[in-house]
């Protein structure tokens, strides 16, 4: 994943983030923002892995077969 993209899955959710602070109390506060933290944290994870499984072929032979008679 490129800086840019994770700035701009951060900055989708930036709204977000601001209206937190318009919560009465810290306990409000406090589970908006770890559940926002943690839906960029898994956008952030399944980008990083689609990224990785679109460069390796899990199916690829790992070594070559043993040619001695």
């Amino acid at each position: 994943m490129t800086k840019e993209k994770y700035l701009a899955i951060c900055a989708s959710r930036y709204d977000e983030l601001e209206a937190l602070k318009s919560r009465d109390n810290f306990y409000d506060y406090e589970v908006g923002l770890e559940r926002i933290w943690q839906d960029i944290g898994l956008q952030y994870l399944e980008a990083s892995l689609n990224e990785m499984s679109a460069t390796t072929d899990r199916r690829k032979k790992k070594r070559l077969p043993d040619l001695a008679p």
